[in-house]
């Protein structure tokens, strides 16, 4: 979904796990957690609080 990274959750070398929060994205005063579809550890978040995301855009690597 097109939209304004509102918030990153999570930090590069955190485990996450399955349905733990990342970030959150806000589109027409609307906001859309995304979450982890698996268990891993954050390698690097190729975004900042405030940057313009589109669909297909990669955020996250996991090792």
């Amino acid at each position: 979904m097109p939209g304004l990274i509102a918030q990153i959750d999570a930090s590069v070398g955190e485990k996450v796990t399955r349905g733990q929060s990342l970030l959150t994205i806000e589109a027409m005063k609307m906001q859309t957690n995304i979450r982890a579809e698996l268990d891993g550890v954050i390698k690097e978040i190729l975004l900042d609080p405030g940057q313009q995301v589109d669909a297909g855009d990669l955020l996250i690597i996991f090792e």
